[in-house]
């Protein structure tokens, strides 16, 4: 498969990169944001690890907010 340039796209698929690329973006906000605020001691493993794993597509939050965060 060719990858393709930005304007090599079709309008449809433009909107869809566009799209995942802001729900992308919002997820590993709010996941920085929630680990920033959070204790040290709600929080399995390292915040320093999480924050690394935020940053890896949309696993990375959706891991934190399924696994990282304990019960309050």
């Amino acid at each position: 498969m060719k990858s393709r340039t930005w304007n090599e796209l079709t309008p449809g698929r433009k909107v869809a990169g566009a799209v995942a690329g802001t729900v992308q973006i919002c997820l590993a906000a709010a996941a920085w944001r929630d680990l920033a605020k959070r204790p040290a001691a709600s929080v399995r493993g390292r915040k320093a690890v999480w924050a690394g794993v935020i940053a890896v597509n949309f696993v990375g939050p959706l891991a934190y907010f399924t696994w990282a965060r304990l019960p309050e």
